[in-house]
C-alpha cells in the first residue's frame, strides 16, 4: 500500500499541472499538435524536477522500494524525460517551420535560447552518466558536474516556461508554476545543506582497520558521542572521508555487523576504484561520518519468513554477512542456505567466520569457485541452475532469497530461480551497480 501511494503521488506531480494549465476558454487555438507539444515541454520538466526528490534519499519514500530500485528509477525516468523534451523541442521546430516562423538563433528571443541551453545541458548530463565508466570519469567530480548540470538545466527550463508563458493566462497558474520551482529549489537546498548539517552534528571515529581476504578492508567506526542509530541487518551507509560532508564526496557501503552491537558499526569495503584503494591508508582516530541506514535489502522486513536462501559473489556478501551476524546474535533458529561465489579460494574474503558461524547457526555454506585448486572438492564455475537445483532446501511457503552480487550474477541467479520455480515474490536482490 506504501509503494502504491508513493507511486500515484509521483504520478499526480507530474500529470497533475496538465490538468489545470491545458483546458480553458483562454487556450491559444493552434491546434492538437502545439497543445500536445506543450503537453510534452510541461511533462519534461515536471519529470526532470521529479528528480530532486527521487535524489534525496527520504527514508519514508525509498522504504518500500529500496533505494537501489529508486535510483535505478531516477536513471530510466531521466531517459524517458530526454525523449520526451527532445520530441517537444523537434515538434515545435516542425510547427514554426510550417508557419513561416524565422528559425535561425540570432532571431530567437532569450528565454527560446534558455530552452535549447537546457535541452544541451540534459543530454550532457545524460551522455556523462551512461558512459561515465566507459569514460573513468571519477565518481566524486562525476557527481558535482552532474548535480551542477541538472540544477542549472532546471533553471533554464523555468526561465524558458515564464519566458514563453503559454497557457499561463491567469495568477493561479503562474502560481502553480512557483510553487514547483520553489519546491524544487527547497529539495536542492535541503540535500545540499540541512542533510549534510544533520549528518555534521554525529561525527564518527575510525577505531580499526582489519584486512580481509580478496582485498577486501573492514573499517570500524564508533560515533564520537552515543551510540549507533538502530539499523536492520543488510541495509547500508553513506561514508564521507577526509572531507566535510558539504563536500558532497560520500560514498554508499552495506553494513556489514550485526544489528544487535551498536557501540560501533562495520563497513567491508574492496579495493575496487580510486575510493576505495586508499581505505587501506585509513588511521586510527581519523574522522568520519556516516549518513545511515538505508535500504530495504533485510531479514527484518520478511515478515513470516521461517528460512533463507542467500545467494552473494564477492563483496556482495557483506551485507547478508550482517544478517548472520546479527542472527546468531539474536540465537535465531531459522535455516540458511548461502550459495557464495568468487574466482579463487585464496581471495573468499570472510571464510573463516562463515566456518565459524556454522557452530552458532543452523547455517550450510556451499562454495562455489571459477578458478578452483586442484584438490577442491565443492562446487566449480559460476552459481548456475545446476548447482542452486543440487543444494536448494525443499520449496516452502516461508523460503525467501536474498541475492547480492555483480548484476550479472543477480540477473542470472534470479534466472535460474525461476527456472526452479521459485516464486519472484520470495526472492529479493541488492543491486551493486546503481551509483
Amino acid at each position: 500500500m506504501r509503494a502504491s501511494y508513493w507511486l500515484g503521488f509521483a504520478l499526480a506531480a507530474v500529470l497533475l499541472p496538465l490538468s489545470v494549465l491545458l483546458p480553458g476558454p483562454a487556450t491559444p487555438v493552434r491546434g492538437w499538435a502545439w497543445d500536445f507539444s506543450m503537453a510534452l515541454g510541461y511533462v519534461a520538466l515536471l519529470m526532470f524536477g521529479l528528480q530532486f526528490a527521487l535524489t534525496a534519499r527520504f527514508r519514508r519514500a525509498t522504504a518500500p522500494f529500496g533505494i537501489d530500485l529508486v535510483y535505478y528509477f531516477h536513471r530510466y525516468l531521466a531517459i524517458c524525460a530526454l525523449l520526451i523534451v527532445t520530441a517537444h523541442g523537434l515538434l515545435i521546430a516542425r510547427l514554426q517551420h510550417d508557419a513561416g516562423v524565422p528559425a535561425t538563433l540570432a532571431d530567437m528571443p532569450a528565454h527560446v535560447l534558455g530552452g535549447l541551453c537546457a535541452v544541451a545541458l540534459f543530454l550532457a548530463v545524460g551522455a556523462m552518466s551512461l558512459l561515465r565508466r566507459a569514460l573513468h570519469f571519477d565518481y566524486d567530480a562525476w557527481r558535482r558536474v552532474h548535480s551542477l548540470l541538472a540544477v542549472l538545466g532546471v533553471a533554464l527550463s523555468l526561465w524558458h516556461l515564464f519566458g514563453a508563458a503559454h497557457y499561463l493566462d491567469s495568477h493561479w497558474k503562474w502560481l502553480l508554476w512557483l510553487v514547483y520551482a520553489a519546491l524544487w529549489l527547497s529539495l536542492v537546498f535541503y540535500v545540499r545543506v540541512i542533510r549534510p548539517w544533520r549528518v555534521s552534528r554525529i561525527p564518527y571515529r575510525v577505531t580499526a582497520l582489519r584486512q580481509e581476504h580478496g582485498k577486501v578492508w573492514t573499517v570500524t567506526l564508533a560515533p564520537t558521542a552515543g551510540a549507533v542509530p538502530p539499523f536492520m541487518p543488510g541495509q547500508f551507509a553513506w561514508l564521507t572521508l577526509r572531507t566535510s560532508p558539504f563536500a558532497m564526496r560520500e560514498h554508499p557501503f552495506s553494513i556489514a555487523s550485526s544489528a544487535s552491537q551498536l557501540q560501533s558499526v562495520e563497513l567491508s569495503i574492496k579495493e575496487l576504484g580510486d575510493f576505495t584503494s586508499t581505505i587501506k591508508e585509513l588511521k586510527l582516530g581519523e574522522p568520519a561520518w556516516l549518513d545511515a541506514p538505508y535500504g530495504a535489502f533485510s531479514i527484518d522486513c520478511l515478515a513470516g519468513a521461517d528460512s533463507f536462501v542467500f545467494v552473494a559473489g564477492g563483496i556482495g556478501v557483506a551485507p547478508l554477512l550482517s544478517m548472520l551476524r546479527s542472527m546468531a546474535d539474536r540465537r535465531d533458529p531459522r535455516p540458511v542456505t548461502l550459495f557464495y561465489g568468487n574466482r579463487v579460494w585464496q581471495r573468499v574474503a570472510f571464510r573463516e567466520e562463515l566456518e565459524s558461524l556454522q557452530q552458532r547457526l543452523s547455517l550450510t555454506v556451499i562454495h562455489t569457485l571459477l578458478e578452483p585448486p586442484d584438490d577442491w572438492t565443492g562446487e566449480r564455475g559460476v552459481i548456475s541452475t545446476e548447482v542452486l537445483r543440487r543444494h536448494l532446501p525443499a520449496p516452502a511457503p516461508g523460503l525467501h532469497c536474498l541475492v547480492c552480487g555483480p548484476v550479472a550474477m543477480t540477473r542470472s541467479v534470479e534466472k535460474s530461480l525461476a527456472e526452479l520455480d521459485f516464486a519472484a515474490s520470495r526472492v529479493h536482490s541488492e543491486l551493486f551497480d546503481w551509483v
